[in-house]
Order: structure tokens, then sequence, then C-alpha cells
């Protein structure tokens, strides 16, 4: 079975005009048509009187799954998933490390025609000892399971090609592409990540660079389909 995953960190659908347009980043993930997506910088705004991740949701007609790492006048901050497919379960995970700014993931199971699916989606920090705190976290979290098939995508925050995170992730995962996703009007840096376990489950990657895209956030998504 192939599946389309994505990753895109919709800047609090603030575009690269500079104005705040849900609709453009519900615009966006139509065009993808992908079956789970892992959002970063979810913001709590109002959209329609419904919370943003909602509006989203109700939008794009996916379930969806917040991941709080800041707590303000509503539900959250931070991460979410949408998806196509009902979940087994999911569960979220602080990855924070004081003093910076919280972060976490949240760990998805599936299973796709008996096949085990585990997808970790998260946002890591700015900082190289952050990273490299999240991404030992997450590896241990992965290493404790059993699946057909494992996924991790999200906003990696690493520039360095030769960074001890992508050289850890290399050793987990093997090699895989990288593709420049930011900033959306021209992209020189690969933030935005998908790796998946094993290696030949992945069947491509690519940056998803549309117009539209390219003025909806500041970052373009990236989307790779998988098959088992």
């Amino acid at each position: 079975m192939e599946i389309t995953l994505a990753t895109y960190n919709i800047h609090a659908c603030i575009g690269t005009d500079g104005h705040f347009d849900p609709f453009r980043i519900v615009d966006v993930i139509r065009e993808m048509d992908a079956d789970i997506i892992a959002l970063q910088e979810v913001e709590h705004h109002m959209v329609n009187d419904i919370d943003l991740l909602d509006f989203l949701a109700q939008q794009t007609g996916m379930i969806g799954i917040a991941g709080p790492t800041m707590f303000r006048e509503s539900r959250h901050y931070g991460n979410a998933v949408l998806s196509k497919f009902p979940l087994t379960s999911h569960e979220l995970i602080d990855l924070s490390l004081e003093p910076h700014e919280p972060r976490g993931a949240i760990q998805l199971r599936l299973e796709i025609e008996q096949h085990q699916l585990v997808i970790m989606t998260t946002h890591f920090g700015l900082k190289p000892k952050e990273r490299q705190f999240q991404v030992e976290k997450l590896l241990s979290r992965l290493a404790e399971h059993e699946v057909d098939t494992a996924v991790l995508m999200g906003d990696l925050n690493e520039w360095f090609l030769w960074g001890r995170t992508l050289r850890r992730l290399k050793a987990y995962f093997d090699t895989t592409p990288s593709k420049k996703s930011f900033p959306s009007f021209f992209p020189v840096f690969a933030l935005d990540r998908i790796w998946v376990h094993p290696r030949k489950h992945l069947l491509s990657l690519s940056v998803h660079r549309t117009t539209l895209a390219k003025k909806a956030s500041d970052h373009l998504p990236v989307v790779a389909k998988i098959l088992f």
C-alpha cells in the first residue's frame, strides 16, 4: 500500500506578506492531498468562532490531533497532526530542556491493512544542545517499539548537514535526501524533514513548491510517499 505523508510549518498562518490567512493554509493542504500531515507553529487563533486546528480539520475533512507545547488564552500553541486515517492511539512526549522554549512531539500509532506504523512528529529547539537531547529521547522511544514502519517528521531546525542531530538520525534511518524548504520564497535550508525506517519503505521525497505555498507560510511543505 502507498500512503502520502507531509510536514508543514504553517508559521501560525502568517504568510510571507505578513497577513494572517488560514484559508491559504487550507488550500495548500488540499493541494498536497496527503494522508497524514505534521503541522508546526499552530497558534491559538480563533477562526469562524472555532479553534484554528478545529478549523483546519473541519475544512479538510481530516482528524485533528493537538500537541500543545505552550498554553495561552486558548487550547494550544505548538504541534498538531491532521490524519485521514483513524489512529490506534496517540501520545504527547515532552522534549523541553530548560531554560529554552518548551518543545514536544506527538507519537501516533496506526494499523493500516494489518501494517503497524508509528509516526513521531516534532519541532526541535534552536540550540544544538536542545536538538541533541531531543533526538536521543525520540530515538530511545522508537527503540521500544516493534513495528513494521517508523517515521520521524517535522521541523528539525538543523541548519548544518554535518550536525550531530542529523548524524544520529542517519545512523537509525539511513541516509535520506534533504530537501530545501526554508525560506519559502527562496529556499536554501533543509529544516523540514521526513525520515522513514526501514529506508526501503520511502518511495519518494519532494518539496511542495507552488505559488500559493510560497506565500502561505515562511516554510514550504515536504512530502513523502511511503510504500509497504
